[in-house]
């Protein structure tokens, strides 16, 4: 069983929200995770501009972690946008790359890049 770490506390960042998120993200957490990330998005309402996912510490992942980051996108309000930090050389990055999420929601190396979108 995968247990979550508190999939991080929210950053005070004005107009957006930046997510730590666990080591793994699989079938055992993907469920819990979404209200966790809905609510911490909801609690900036109308001023939510961008919601980054940081994947960096994230070492595997699978079809519910790209269905995950999918659900977040559709429920977000449309002008929030949702970036993804993750290793260019992990395993996180390389199952973006394979379903094809990469092309929908921009990934970047580190953290500063991803803020500053």
């Amino acid at each position: 069983m995968t247990f979550i770490p508190n999939p991080t506390e929210p950053r005070d960042l004005p107009g957006r929200v930046y997510l730590t998120m666990p080591a793994e993200i699989d079938f055992c957490n993907a469920a819990e995770l979404l209200p966790l990330i809905m609510s911490a998005a909801r609690d900036r309402g109308d001023r939510l501009e961008l919601l980054v996912l940081d994947l960096s510490c994230t070492s595997f992942m699978d079809s519910q972690g790209v269905r995950l980051i999918n659900d977040i996108r559709h429920r977000l309000r449309p002008e929030a946008r949702v970036r993804l930090v993750a290793r260019p050389d992990g395993v996180t990055s390389s199952v973006l790359e394979l379903t094809g999420l990469r092309r929908d929601v921009p990934v970047y190396d580190n953290l500063a890049e991803a803020l500053a979108s």
